[in-house]
This record gives C-alpha cells, sequence and structure tokens, in this order.
C-alpha cells in the first residue's frame, strides 16, 4: 500500500470527513433485449405503452428497436438505484405482450441483418439524427456486434470530496482542473485493474453458434449451438473476430483531460477513408451515416470507461467535458448477470464503490513505458482465458499470477471499503469484498464458472440456457406487480414523453440536412 494512499484514506476516516463518502452518487443503464416466447429476436416496435423512446427519461432503446435500455436516476443508496431498476423492470413486464427480457450479454438468436430493425425516434431532426447515426453503426460494423448488451454503473465522488482532498494537498488550481484530474488518474487505474472486475463479474464465457456470421475465429464447440471458450470470463469484451480498424488509433491514456478531449474532437472532425468511399447517402440518396469521419459522434468511440459530464440541451459531451470538467465516470465493461433478475445485485455495486474509490486514491502515474498496452493485454487476456489455472499478467514489465495480483488488490480495496462501512455503519462493503475473495480462490464460484456448469451438467445450449433464465426472470418481476399507484405515475410518465416526441415534431423548423451540417460544425475550431 502507498504512503499516498494511506495518507488519503486516513484524511477521509477523520470524523469531519467521514460522511463525505455517503454523498456519492450512483446511475445504472441496462440494456437488453427483447425476445419472443421461442427466445428470438422480437421484430415488433418499441412498446408504445412504455412511452416514447426519444424522451423518456428511464425507458428508451439503444441501437435496436428491439434492444431496451432502462436508466435509472442518481440516488446517493446504491440500493436506491437498485429498487428504482427493479421497479422499471416491473412496469415494462407488465406492459410487454408475450415477449421476454433476455436474460444474457451476449444476443438471442438473431435473424438475418437486413431484418434487424434498428432503432427509430420520429420524424424531428433530433430523432433522425439518433436513427441515422444508428444506420452509421450498421454500415461501419454490421448490426450484429450492436446487439450485445450490458450493464453501465456511474458514480461521482462528492466535489466536498475533492475539496478536502485539494486542500490537504496544497494545490491551488482552480477546483474543477483539480477534480477533472483526479478523475483521469481514476481512469489510469481503472485501464490497470479492470481485468480484476472481468474476472468477477464477467458472465459470457459461451454464445450463439450463429452469432459470429462466418467471420474466423479461435472458439470451440460446446454443442451444436453454442460456442465457448473453456476458460473465458467475458466473449462480450473480447474482439470475438472483430477488429474496428477506423478506432485502432484511438487509445488515449489518459494523461490529461485535454488530451482525451483533443483525440475525440479530432476523431469526430477527420475524414476516414473507407467510410469517405462509403460516402453519407447510400445509392437511393438516403442518409446512411451521419459522417466519413474516424467517428460520427463522441459516443460511438468504444471504451470500458469514460469521464462524463452531464450535457445541457443541445450541447455535444466533448463540449461539456471541456466547459465544465469531468464529473462522474461511467463504468461501461459489465456483463448482465443471467443468474440475476436485474442483471446486477448490491453485492456487485459496492464492490465496484470500493473498487473505484481505490482507483481514486490510490497513486496514478501516467501510463508509460509500454504499460498502456501491458494494461490492454492483461484484460484481453483475462477475458478470454481469465480461469485459466497459473494464468500470468504482466505488472511493471514482470508476470505476476492472476490469484497472486488479486488477492493483494482485494485486500487494499478491502481498505477503501472499510471506510465506507466506517462513515455509514455496518460491514455490508466488507461483506463484499469477501465475497470477491471467495471467487478469487475457488474460480468455480465465478459467474462465467457457473454459466459453462449450467450448460455443460443440464445439456442445455446458450440459446436454451439464455431463454429458461429470461423466463425464471419474468415470473419473478410479474409475481409482484408495482403498487397501483406507482404503475400509474409509470403510466403517466409514458403519457407525457409520447407528448413531448409529438410537439418536438409538430414545433420542428429547418430541413434535416442543415440540422446535421449544424450539428457537425458545432465542433469545428473548437480546440484544447
Amino acid at each position: 500500500m502507498s504512503d499516498l494512499f494511506s495518507g488519503r484514506l486516513a484524511l477521509l476516516a477523520e470524523p469531519s470527513n467521514l460522511s463525505l463518502l455517503g454523498q456519492c452518487l450512483h446511475g445504472i443503464e441496462r440494456e437488453c433485449l427483447r425476445v419472443d416466447a421461442r427466445g428470438e429476436l422480437a421484430l415488433t416496435p418499441h412498446p408504445r405503452a412504455l412511452g416514447s423512446a426519444l424522451t423518456h427519461t428511464r425507458i428508451t432503446t439503444d441501437y435496436s428497436e428491439s434492444l431496451l435500455e432502462f436508466i435509472t436516476p442518481t440516488a446517493e443508496d446504491p440500493q436506491a438505484t437498485l429498487d428504482e431498476l427493479d421497479a422499471v423492470h416491473r412496469f415494462t413486464y407488465s406492459r410487454l405482450d408475450g415477449e421476454y427480457l433476455w436474460s444474457h450479454s451476449m444476443p438471442c438468436p438473431l435473424p438475418d441483418e437486413a431484418r434487424i430493425p434498428i432503432a427509430e425516434y420520429g420524424s424531428s431532426n433530433v430523432g433522425r439524427l439518433k436513427h441515422v447515426y444508428r444506420r452509421g453503426l450498421a454500415v461501419r460494423y454490421g448490426k450484429t456486434m450492436q446487439c450485445i448488451a450490458g450493464i453501465h454503473y456511474n458514480f461521482s465522488l462528492p466535489e466536498r470530496l475533492w475539496a478536502v482532498l485539494q486542500v490537504a494537498e496544497g494545490d491551488t488550481r482552480p477546483r474543477r482542473d483539480y477534480q477533472s484530474e483526479r478523475y483521469i488518474a481514476l481512469i489510469r487505474n481503472f485501464r490497470r485493474y479492470s481485468w480484476l472486475l472481468m474476472y468477477l463479474f464477467g458472465a459470457s464465457p459461451a454464445l450463439d453458434a450463429d452469432f459470429l456470421r462466418g467471420r474466423a475465429h479461435g472458439l470451440e464447440q460446446l454443442d451444436a449451438d453454442t460456442l465457448y471458450l473453456p476458460w473465458a470470463t467475458s466473449l462480450r469484451m473480447s474482439d470475438l473476430g472483430y477488429q474496428n480498424n477506423a478506432q485502432s488509433g484511438l487509445t488515449p491514456c489518459y494523461d490529461a483531460l485535454h488530451s482525451y478531449t483533443e483525440s475525440l474532437r479530432l476523431a469526430v472532425s477527420t475524414p476516414y477513408p473507407p467510410y469517405a468511399a462509403l460516402g453519407t447517402h447510400d445509392a437511393s440518396g438516403q442518409w446512411q451515416q451521419l459522417n466519413t469521419n474516424v467517428l460520427q459522434i463522441e459516443n460511438e468511440y468504444y471504451s470500458s470507461i469514460r469521464p462524463k459530464r452531464v450535457t445541457y440541451s443541445g450541447e455535444r459531451p466533448i463540449q461539456a467535458l471541456m466547459a465544465r470538467g469531468v464529473q462522474y465516470v461511467e463504468v461501461r465493461c459489465l456483463d448482465i448477470d443471467p443468474f440475476l433478475p436485474l442483471g446486477v445485485d448490491i453485492d456487485e455495486a459496492r464492490f465496484l464503490d470500493a473498487f473505484l474509490l481505490y482507483c481514486a486514491l490510490q497513486e496514478s502515474p501516467c501510463l508509460a513505458d509500454g504499460e498502456c498496452s501491458a494494461s490492454g493485454s492483461n484484460f484481453l487476456r483475462v477475458v478470454k482465458e481469465g480461469r485459466r489455472p497459473g494464468l500470468q499478467l504482466q505488472r511493471r514489465g514482470q508476470a505476476v499470477g492472476l490469484q497472486d495480483w488479486a488477492r493483494e488488490l482485494l485486500e487494499q480495496i478491502g481498505q477503501a471499503a472499510a471506510l465506507f462501512d466506517a462513515g455509514q455503519g455496518g460491514e455490508d462493503h466488507a461483506r463484499a469484498v469477501r465475497v470477491q475473495r471467495a471467487k478469487v480462490e475457488d474460480s468455480s464460484l465465478t459467474p462465467s464458472a457457473r454459466v459453462l456448469a449450467c450448460l455443460r451438467e443440464g445439456r442445455e445450449s446458450f440459446r436454451d440456457f439464455s431463454l429458461r433464465q429470461s423466463r425464471a426472470h419474468a415470473e419473478y418481476f410479474r409475481a409482484e406487480p408495482l403498487p397501483a399507484a406507482l404503475a400509474q405515475a409509470f403510466d403517466d410518465d409514458a403519457r407525457r414523453s409520447l407528448e413531448e416526441q409529438a410537439a418536438l415534431e409538430r414545433d420542428e423548423s429547418g430541413d434535416f440536412d442543415s440540422f446535421v451540417a449544424a450539428y457537425q460544425a458545432s465542433l469545428v475550431g473548437i480546440s484544447v
């Protein structure tokens, strides 16, 4: 344990500061496919009873019309966040007609690419922009890859906590700059250590055999309909035979916020020849991508974690970060746990809090001398073979056993967990760390190992297992419907969102081509 980490822990453990960790904010976004009774992709439109995917604050769609996304408001207590997520699930199930929410991150058996429906958001300019962006994803990467689902965990430390640390360290910069730098330092440590999350929470060691669409791969055949890797933790986070050449040069190692935002600004402004050859419009004159640049928009950049700032109306994510700094981080590498109705539980949430606090307080030098590449290699090695006995990773140029390194990290993460418990009472966070320690000592306890055990022992295909879990989760949610008043509140939200979309479309001014041009021009000339 570094002296810096110990000193920061001690400072936050002082009675005047101990309550600060109770003011962390949490939010969860959960993606899930709608499927029919046979476990095949639901080709029905986004249910109108759920409201407008464009304007509803809690229920929307991600890439496909069939890919739901549930978004919780922020809360200081992660259990309150999970309760919000639970309520959204129960309402959704009460309005689904003979359909299920797929229990796994890897998709159900998918139809031909042409039949996978891209999400629709209506006729307003902003709705059309969201749709065309998704058409661009289809052109660039294919629809199949966009049907993978996950859990996004949003987390922030209170600004007062950053202020305490800044004063103690004698840092005289504007508070915004200090806070942003410290979030970027957190992200650097996340890149160093996020392989641990893949080992502990990865839950996608297998997938439907048709998912790869004939692409070359190194997977093994478990049965006629299932591909897998015997020691994999999260095939969702592997390359799966898929290479994104346009983004290959986009690997910012987060030396500073300005270098991160500048790399994204250049990516959304720089043409990429293969995309330029395709053009923005197809042969019939319809928009098929927003532009021909490396990225159409900032969110196209695939990353396991992002620095974030709540945006104002009409403001782009880069602009918000540049203007007001980092406000929170979004963890994007978490699989849906198919054994859990919500795909995530309170032990995972509390462990993530302790893990992210550790990343925030631990010393975090810039990634140099190959460490950035080594971190990426460690991550990929764990997602493909993280449970292999004796697996070795690279740390500061030296080989280290995964188990040994994991034990060391959990010891220090346990110190961060103890700080949460000291401020909030009880030992909930310590318990969450103990649950993870058990997985390190016995890999059969990990979600990925449990999935493979179910497939093998039950002689089930990936499809059959996932559908069985989806049906069990549906029964769980339907067995206890929402109270009438809460269900009515959800119905009211759905109705208001439809009215808001209708108003946007009714009051629209200007044509779509001009709207896209103005959107593109919003970053021209901006630098950091």
